[in-house]
């Protein structure tokens, strides 16, 4: 059974290894079939586009991640927060947290949107790996919640 804390790992150990570049580390972490999607929740950015992916398997996955990254701000914090289990299945569960992301600007911390994530790990033979991962990136302006959600 894939517990709390080792879902709560794997997802740090990514988010750090992606702020760092660390690549090979990012590639030992996904499994062979993984699936990725990132997007805006609204296309009124500028960089929506740069933010968009929907790629599957290791190699795409890997190569879109590199490319992202590499055009990204240095150094950039992903921080996972409020990670949980949706559901479990097996040698397999579902997740979603939330991700708050900054940087430095001019000496001062800034924040970049955040977002929610969603996905699925999977447990094999080599340990704990992600199957799916979804980002969505928080880019509307935030209202009353009663007027934004029915």
């Amino acid at each position: 059974m894939i517990e709390p804390g080792a879902l709560a790992d794997l997802l740090g150990r990514w988010w750090f290894n992606y702020d760092e570049g660390n690549f090979d580390v990012l590639t030992a972490l996904l499994t062979d079939d993984v699936h990725l999607t990132c997007r805006t929740d609204s296309d009124s950015v500028a960089w929506a586009e740069f933010a968009k992916a929907d790629v599957a398997g290791r190699d795409k996955v890997m190569a879109w991640q590199i490319e992202h990254r590499r055009n990204s701000p240095y150094p950039l914090r992903h921080h996972g927060t409020n990670v949980h289990i949706v559901e479990r299945r097996g040698n397999e569960a579902t997740f979603a947290s939330y991700i708050h992301v900054t940087h430095v600007v001019n000496e001062t911390p800034a924040s970049i949107p955040g977002g929610i994530v969603r996905g699925a790990v999977r447990e094999d033979a080599d340990g704990l790996r992600i199957s799916e991962l979804s980002v969505v990136l928080d880019t509307m302006t935030s209202d009353v919640f009663s007027a934004v959600k029915q």
